[in-house]
Order: structure tokens, then C-alpha cells, then sequence
């Protein structure tokens, strides 16, 4: 049984094998993969130990202090929070060894090609069609909006429809799609920060082998609901210090203004505060209990926390710093590596956050998903539960 000291052993004799002041970056992230210490609950020969998930802040502070080069998660969140879970657990021992490594090292960037323009909220009606060519390939053709990371990604997970006979839910599966195949074209769409970190993805004709096949085929809302749940825990469930993130920036804001103090702004600053740190104690409690197994339905009221604080909080920031609130640096079209809510200016904060209750999942959908599966409240009647997906109306 691997324990603390047992994995503070090991990091030491990684540093001592590989100092990271006389190592390159990924010679050192490589090396540190194949000592399992990427990631120390994944298995053996995987980056990982078998070791509990909690046991990861061990080796993480142990490399911080000796200066060791991290694998930059804000460019390759997608694959870290997403792909890889569903990998790990759906994938071939094949797909495990090519994909995960250069996925930690950052070698390979993912994306997540899931919602359609037609297939938002409801992700399930997707018409994105993989077609299979005799027994071999597949043959895919669709569109897919709202892809963080397309414009950078090697690889991407994608969902799409192989029965339309089915009831929409069960005729769907889920690939490993390499983005450098002929037929897939990225177009960046810029958004009202100015920035183009999203994309619309269009498939055409694009031939992806059934071995890159994830979950048996029929089976891919199964495997999606595993990407999903890990997806609402990366974005909502982040580990962050007391009076960290945005609610750090209001405070720094308000301690160094007092000029724009008022008793009004004052008392919604304590709720803030109040409430952040509420969050940042419940995502501590849910990442111990994800050391217990997989990710259930209470990421979803996570990222829902998230959404709504990152909103109020910019939107009081704005508010507080008054016209200094609307200033903005650069409307230059860019196609950012990530996004960052902290080391840009107020009004940047505002406009990205009205994003939040939209990506990973509308908070509209997370509210029925909260109600259903952690209150246990009666769920929507659904009438198309049962019916075709090509007899669906459209």
C-alpha cells in the first residue's frame, strides 16, 4: 500500500534523477509520468500508483517547492478533466498507453466535440452521423459548436449518432476523433469578450477507425454521462485557497479603494464573501468524496455555485470600481490557449462570466439534474423518451 511517505520518497528520487533546473520541461513531465506521479489513483504503468487520490497534494507539494515544471492544466483542462477519466475507464489498454501519456505531458491538446446547434441543453438529440463502412471505419458527418481549445487540439472525444431507429439517448456512441484527418475544419467564433476560445467544428466525410471506438457501440450516452459529471467537477470543483479567485480580486479591489466605499456595496461584498467561501469548502468535500469512486450529480451543483458567484462577483466589481469598471484592454480578435478570470481587468471578468451558466452544462439543465438526482424530486414528464430519433420533430 503506497502511502505519504512512501510517495515523498519517490518524488525525491525523481528530483534527484531529474533536477528541474537541469531539465527540459518535458523530459521532466515525461519522467514524471513514468514514476506515477502524474496523477497517483490512476494505475500503475499509467502515470499513476494506485494509490488514493488524496495522497496527489503530497507529491504536488513536494515538486512545487523544489520548482518543478507543472504541466500547464489551464491549455489541457479538456484533457485532463474529461478525456482522461473516460479513457481510464472505457478505453482499451491500447488507448490507454498511445493516448494518456502526451495527454498529462501536454503534448497532445484535446477538445470536446458534443454540442451541435441543434443539440445544446437537450445533448441527446445530436444528429452529428457516424455511419459504418462495412466493418471498419466509421464515416462521420456533422457539425459542432461551442469546441473550447478546437483551433489547438490534436485529439478530440465526440459523440455521435449510429442508430437513428433508436430513442435518441440509445443510439448514440463515442469516438476518439485525431483533428488533423481530412474533413475536419475548425472556424474560430469570437465572442463578446472580443476573444475566439470557442469554435464551431465541421465534419465532413471524416473516416475515424473502429478501434478508436470508446464504450461498446449504441452505449455513448452511458460513456458521455462519465465525461460530463468529471467535466462539471473540473469546471466547478477546482481547488482554490481561502479568498481565492475572483472573490480575491473584490477583496483586493475594495481593501485598496476606500475612496469607492459604500454601506450598500459593502454588505453584498460580505455575502459574497461568505457564500465563496461556503463554495470553496463544499468542492473540498466533494473532491474527498471523489477519492471514494466516480463523480456523481453533486458536480452539477458545484459548477451551478460556480456559475452563479463568478456573475455576481464581476458583476459588484464593475460596479464597485465605477467607471475604472469599463475600461477594457484589448478587443483584438485572438484565439486564446485558455481563459483567465483573474489576471485581466474587471470588465474582461464580467463579460467571460456570463459564459459560465452556459458552458459544461446551461444552469437551467443543472437545476433539473440537482432536483432529479440529489433531491430526488418527481422528474419532467419527457415524451419523446421512447420515440425514434429520426421520428423526433425537428
Amino acid at each position: 500500500m503506497t502511502d505519504a511517505e512512501d510517495l515523498r520518497r519517490r518524488t525525491v528520487e525523481l528530483l534527484t534523477a531529474h533536477p528541474p533546473a537541469e531539465t527540459g520541461r518535458l523530459e521532466f513531465l515525461r519522467a514524471r509520468f513514468d514514476a506515477g506521479l502524474a496523477w497517483v489513483h490512476f494505475p500503475e504503468g499509467l502515470g499513476g500508483l494506485d494509490a488514493p487520490r488524496s495522497l496527489q497534494a503530497v507529491v504536488d507539494a513536494e515538486l512545487e517547492a523544489a520548482g518543478a515544471p507543472g504541466n500547464d492544466p489551464g491549455r489541457i483542462g479538456i484533457g485532463l478533466g474529461m478525456a482522461a477519466p473516460t479513457i481510464l475507464r472505457f478505453g482499451s489498454d491500447e488507448q490507454k498507453q498511445r493516448l494518456l501519456r502526451p495527454l498529462w505531458t501536454g503534448e497532445e491538446v484535446w477538445c470536446q466535440l458534443f454540442s451541435e446547434p441543434g443539440a445544446g441543453s437537450d445533448l441527446a438529440a445530436l444528429a452529428t452521423r457516424a455511419v459504418r463502412d462495412g466493418e471498419g471505419d466509421w464515416i462521420v458527418d456533422g457539425q459542432k459548436v461551442w469546441t473550447s481549445s478546437a483551433h489547438l487540439a490534436r485529439w478530440a472525444i465526440l459523440i455521435a449518432r449510429t442508430d437513428p431507429d433508436l430513442p435518441k439517448h440509445r443510439g448514440i456512441s463515442y469516438f476518439v476523433c485525431d483533428m488533423t484527418d481530412p474533413g475536419v475544419e475548425v472556424r474560430p467564433l469570437r465572442q463578446i469578450t472580443g476573444e475566439a476560445e470557442f469554435n464551431e467544428v465541421f465534419l465532413t466525410g471524416v473516416r475515424i477507425p473502429d478501434a478508436q471506438r470508446l464504450g461498446e457501440v449504441g452505449e455513448g450516452w452511458k460513456v458521455a454521462q462519465t465525461t460530463l459529471m468529471n467535466e462539471r467537477v473540473a469546471i466547478g470543483g477546482a481547488r482554490i485557497p481561502r479568498e481565492g479567485g475572483m472573490i480575491g480580486v473584490a477583496a483586493a479591489d475594495w481593501r485598496a479603494r476606500p475612496g469607492l466605499r459604500t454601506h450598500d456595496l459593502h454588505q453584498r461584498l460580505l455575502t459574497l464573501w461568505v457564500e465563496a467561501e461556503v463554495a470553496r469548502l463544499t468542492g473540498e468535500r466533494l473532491r474527498q468524496q471523489l477519492t471514494m469512486g466516480q463523480p456523481g450529480p453533486e458536480g452539477s451543483g458545484m459548477k451551478l455555485a460556480f456559475a452563479r458567484l463568478a456573475q455576481e462577483i464581476s458583476g459588484w466589481e464593475v460596479e464597485f470600481l465605477a467607471e475604472d469598471g469599463l475600461t477594457y484592454d484589448d478587443w483584438t480578435m485572438r484565439r486564446p490557449d485558455g481563459v483567465d478570470f483573474t489576471g485581466r481587468e474587471a470588465g474582461y471578468r464580467y463579460l467571460r462570466a456570463k459564459g459560465n451558466s452556459i458552458e459544461g452544462g446551461t444552469s437551467e439543465v443543472l437545476l433539473n439534474i440537482v432536483a432529479e438526482r440529489v433531491l430526488g424530486l418527481p422528474p419532467e414528464p419527457r415524451i419523446d423518451k421512447d420515440v425514434a430519433w429520426k421520428d423526433l420533430p425537428r
